[in-house]
């Protein structure tokens, strides 16, 4: 058999660990694997919250994607510039690459330009190097207001503002300020998680407000003023605060938005069960994708979600190669750990296929799920790397 190509664009959680490593598990050595990822270390992003309270460092949650060149994975490195999906090709820092199967996995851009005066005036803990400057500023707060800040919907990892809020909550409380500093979050969504439906979110609702969080729902920022530390709202509403940490507003990278894959918001329009695009042996995993759900709202952007849909493409394009018939479907289902601080966390699953709307459950916080968040960081770290 002829060797097949098989290029993965981007080295998330989607890219790095499912994509490119389960495909060269699944495929004899003559296939080749290419990953084009342009940083050289891959960072745990759900380990992030920790960090921005001083409970990890760098080194414990980010891994050099060295280790994919020893198992036959050919990692390049560099930014993709161009995708022309009709004959599988892209472009990386103006080198034209060509494959026979291609896995759009480049997650979403953050933007917060999007939001006049947010870039230079908060700390956006969705990226290392912010959550090392937010892991840093909350020590110079020692009385005030803590605003947690969700710029703009669609974003990632829909339970980590909550996450971000309650453990710097606890994190002020353990230092003896609580009764000096203030929790918000402000957000436009209507509810915490919405897509989980308006019990889950109720449910979280209650978590955040019985530590003391306030909860500012329908409030979405279109300015920010630094020089006063105030945040205008579209609604027509301010908020002071002395430290802001934020959720930065999403979309789709440029080689996605400005390439025929591109939908009508930007995102990439897949079959919800096998992630195939309009284009023959194109797929598109993880955040990049615009699912809709039969409620009507996108399926949630998130890391399980990513981690389960790049198994589902490394299977049936290795089957494909291979010459077998048979296809695996993405089922929809989902789950996450909450983290509570003070050593306790909640776990929400369900399916978010289920019609009309996602039936999921959320767990009551405890230590037990807590040491399996902490347990899953540890094991995940260890298996893909």
């Amino acid at each position: 058999m002829t060797g097949r190509t098989v290029m993965v664009l981007g080295g998330g959680i989607a890219g790095v660990v499912v994509a490119a490593t389960r495909l060269r598990q699944l495929l004899p050595p003559e296939h080749r694997i290419v990953l084009i990822e342009r940083n050289s270390r891959h960072v745990f992003s759900p380990s992030l919250l920790w960090l921005m309270v001083g409970e990890r460092r760098s080194r414990q949650i980010s891994r050099s994607l060295s280790g994919l060149k020893r198992s036959g994975v050919t990692v390049v490195h560099g930014t993709v510039d161009s995708i022309f999906p009709e004959n599988r090709a892209v472009r990386v820092d103006g080198r034209d690459l060509v494959a026979d199967y291609l896995i759009v996995a480049l997650g979403a851009e953050l933007a917060p330009e999007a939001i006049p005066g947010l870039g230079v005036a908060g700390h956006n803990f969705y990226t290392l190097e912010g959550a090392k400057r937010l892991r840093d500023a909350r020590l110079d707060v020692c009385q005030g207001r803590v605003v947690v800040l969700i710029g703009a919907l669609p974003f990632k990892c829909p339970a980590a503002p909550y996450e971000a809020a309650l453990l710097l909550e606890a994190d002020y409380r353990h230092r003896g300020l609580a009764d000096r500093v203030h929790v918000d979050i402000y957000t436009p969504e209507p509810g915490p998680m919405p897509v989980a439906g308006p019990e889950v979110s109720a449910q979280l609702r209650a978590m955040v407000e019985a530590r003391g969080i306030g909860y500012y729902s329908n409030h979405a920022a279109t300015a920010i003023d630094g020089a006063n530390r105030r945040i205008v709202f579209a609604n027509g509403a301010e908020a002071g605060y002395d430290l802001l940490a934020y959720v930065p507003p999403h979309r789709a990278p440029a080689a996605v938005r400005s390439s025929p894959l591109a939908g009508e918001t930007g995102w990439i329009p897949v079959d919800r069960h096998t992630l195939q695009t309009r284009f023959p042996d194109v797929y598109a995993i993880g955040d990049v994708t615009g699912i809709m759900l039969k409620s009507g709202k996108p399926l949630p952007k998130a890391g399980v979600f990513a981690h389960g849909e790049a198994d589902i493409v490394a299977r049936n394009i290795a089957a494909a190669i291979a010459g077998r018939t048979e296809r695996r479907s993405f089922d929809g289902h989902g789950e996450c750990f909450i983290e509570m601080g003070d050593g306790r966390a909640g776990y929400g699953s369900g399916n978010f296929y289920a019609e009309p709307v996602p039936k999921i459950a959320l767990r009551r916080p405890s230590r037990v799920l807590h040491y399996g968040k902490v347990a899953f960081e540890k094991y995940w770290l260890f298996k893909w790397f």
